[in-house]
């Protein structure tokens, strides 16, 4: 028998440049929210890539920003710890940009790791492709990556010769989870996330920023499962936003929400979303990690 190989990959970027969508894809389910709003990712998400002589454990980190609350600071910690605890990096960034700050910054702390990266072009199939080349040329002049791979993550084009790349840095290791896992998110959480994930399509500006999700009960039947999650905002001006006129933003995102859960448990869901006040829950340590926001 060949021997069993495997190892850890984290995917860090600035927000937005599509890390979750590359990690969905790459695992092949949904196990990380997505939204076209920056900071979607709160926490480092696990996504376990299985085959027969091999497990390579995905590692989705909070988008790169410059953090102006005790969360954002969190959620900077855990890209860093992620990023450093990896064998292997990829580097998402646009299609369309060569490297500003936050890019410059990014590169210098992945010099620090002494680890090889991946440059992981996305979205390519929002540009034309000669736009393509200054973009490489900007990147490779700034950093030395150990290769360079052109994708489109929504697309599933060029993934699957970046997983080809991926494997050949992987060593002989253990089996670190389950050869049926796929994540190492309890579903409660996931549940929280995908309760999110909707309130961030439905609302705008700050609010959907001030949020937290908390799965308070989950009682699973053989047919049935029975949620209620309480929603979070920071101030009491939000709370008549969050659940909308008549009921009409909360009964839509539940209405959402309770779809994607119920393909994910297959079964039915009674999933019931009451809205409460937190002031300034995001700049409090201790609401942070009661909402599970640890750094790690």
């Amino acid at each position: 028998m060949s021997e069993f190989k495997s190892g850890f990959v984290s995917i860090v970027g600035r927000p937005n440049v599509g890390k979750s969508t590359l990690l969905n894809q790459i695992i092949g389910q949904k196990i990380a929210i997505i939204s076209s709003k920056p900071q979607t990712t709160r926490n480092n998400i696990l996504g376990v890539w299985n085959r027969d002589n091999m497990q390579i454990v995905f590692v989705d980190t909070p988008g790169i920003h410059k953090p102006f609350t005790k969360l954002g600071e969190t959620m900077m910690k855990s890209a860093d710890n992620a990023m450093r605890d990896a064998d292997v990096v990829l580097f998402l960034v646009e299609p369309d940009m060569t490297p500003g700050k936050t890019e410059e910054k990014i590169m210098e702390d992945l010099k620090q790791t002494g680890l090889p990266v991946i440059l992981v072009i996305n979205k390519i199939d929002c540009v034309k492709k000669e736009t393509l080349l200054p973009v490489i040329a900007a990147y490779q002049q700034a950093y030395e990556f150990a290769a360079v791979h052109m994708i489109s993550a929504r697309r599933n084009d060029g993934v699957d010769m970046l997983l080809k790349e991926i494997e050949g840095y992987m060593q002989e290791g253990p089996m670190y989870f389950p050869e049926d896992a796929v994540t190492d998110q309890p579903e409660r959480q996931v549940v929280a996330e995908l309760v999110r994930e909707k309130l961030l399509h439905l609302l705008d500006k700050e609010v959907p920023h001030g949020i937290a999700i908390e799965v308070f009960s989950m009682k699973e039947k053989e047919t049935l499962c029975d949620i209620e999650v309480n929603i979070y905002c920071e101030r009491q001006s939000h709370k008549g936003i969050v659940i909308g006129k008549g009921g009409s933003v909360l009964k839509e995102a539940g209405t959402m929400a309770r779809a994607d859960i119920e393909k994910m448990l297959d079964k039915k869901v009674l999933l019931k979303l009451w809205v409460k006040v937190k002031d300034d829950w995001r700049n409090k340590e201790g609401m942070l990690r009661n909402f599970g926001y640890t750094g790690e």
